[in-house]
């Protein structure tokens, strides 16, 4: 009995000494970077920390924009990384330093080689001293000359050889662009957990000729030229109803099945912002948490929201799914109803609510009064991105929304 206990014992020790520890992520800024076409590389940096329970939490960095991830798993040397809101996801396996894996977006069956090292803070390495500075407004044409050309509104700002900005188009903006001049090149990136952007160009003192990438599935060329006085289309001016119809209708589904239009008692006698959009687009999202912060600022206003939800989850319950998800992540109390899975077409979305000449961009925004009337539709929506564009908006909506609430 002795001899046994002791192989026993023997046995537990070396099985011990054979365990390896857990693997443990560095704390502190990482680069990340993401294969896209032409061998191009889109970076962008996060930082990796503890909240004050301990858990991993990780902020995604561009330039002036944050996004706090919360979702982080980790099972033995493989990590899951979750952003709030969206479908995408980033799944590898790590060491100390370093994570190598892929961005995922499963129902556009999107897969995007993905890596990361701990210790790097510059997103694009320089060269070159720049040549020229980017600073200000640029007319901009994307796939200039063909049938899909639209243009953009460039807004940037240098700072020696730093660089950030957005473009902003008639549906909406790109977001926080943070990147470089090197020489005569310039770089700007974004990364928010459904979208990947990244810009590269030859700049001259009145011109950028360069390509938009999107992920590693989508490019396009651009071209812009220097013009302070530019600007895009009223955003009132692009969406309206039919000839032939003299109200919105429609009847969609919400988180609970029950079906939900206009004529419901909940939206009688009050104002009526209703957002057609999807839980997979960044400007939603960003019109969504206006509106959600908006609503808990002026509780007693005669107003309510209602969402049209345009899905390409493949089927009913992943868009269902979605939905929930974007509710929970920013705290949305008004109704979301799923007018359509399967497909963002807007060619589709425009058939199931005929009364408007098109459905050009999510987010799209209609503003009825207490009498059933469009009164406004603004196409896209200029997030935090676009600055003083977003101020402007900002002050527009609070006078229009609270002259329909107290008419």
């Amino acid at each position: 009995m002795r001899k046994f206990g002791i192989l026993i014992a023997i046995a537990v020790l070396f099985s011990s000494c054979g365990k390896s520890k857990a693997r443990i992520l560095s704390e502190g800024i990482w680069l990340a970077e993401l294969e896209v076409l032409d061998n191009e590389i889109l970076p962008f940096n996060f930082e990796l920390k503890k909240n004050d329970a301990g858990q991993l939490l990780i902020e995604i960095l561009n330039a002036e924009e944050v996004i706090s991830i919360e979702e982080v798993s980790i099972n033995r040397d493989s990590i899951l990384i979750k952003a709030p809101a969206f479908e995408g996801y980033i799944t590898g396996t790590f060491t100390e330093t370093s994570i190598q894996g892929e961005f995922i977006k499963e129902s556009l069956d999107r897969i995007v080689p993905f890596k990361a090292t701990f210790g790097k803070e510059e997103r694009f390495r320089a060269e070159f001293k720049p040549q020229i500075n980017v600073s200000g407004i640029w007319e901009t044409e994307f796939s200039p000359n063909t049938e899909n050309s639209y243009f953009a509104k460039g807004i940037f700002t240098q700072n020696e050889n730093k660089v950030t900005g957005t473009f902003r188009t008639n549906t909406g903006d790109y977001r926080y662009l943070d990147g470089i001049i090197d020489g005569d090149r310039m770089k700007v990136s974004t990364f928010d957990g459904a979208h990947a952007f990244l810009f590269t160009a030859k700049v001259t003192d009145t011109s950028l000729i360069g390509t938009f990438y999107s992920g590693n599935h989508f490019k396009k060329p651009f071209i812009a030229k220097r013009n302070e006085s530019f600007e895009l289309p009223d955003a009132d001016s692009l969406t309206f109803l039919n000839p032939g119809y003299e109200k919105l209708a429609f009847s969609f589904p919400d988180t609970n099945g029950t079906m939900v239009s206009l004529d419901d008692p909940q939206f009688k006698n009050k104002a009526v912002i209703v957002q057609i959009m999807g839980t997979w687009c960044p400007n939603c999202l960003d019109e969504a948490k206006f509106f959600v912060n908006y609503l808990k600022d002026n509780p007693n206003l005669d107003v309510t929201v209602v969402a049209l939800a345009f899905e390409y989850a493949k089927t009913k319950e992943k868009a269902f799914k979605s939905i929930d998800r974007l509710k929970s992540a920013i705290g949305v109390d008004y109704p979301i109803l799923l007018a359509q899975f399967g497909t963002s077409n807007k060619k589709k979305a425009q058939e199931k609510l005929p009364m408007l000449n098109h459905v050009l961009s999510y987010p799209t925004t209609i503003f009825i009064d207490k009498n059933d009337k469009v009164r406004k539709i603004h196409t896209g929506f200029n997030g935090p991105a676009t600055g003083a564009k977003y101020e402007v908006f900002k002050n527009e909506f609070d006078e229009f929304v609270k002259l329909l609430a107290g008419e």
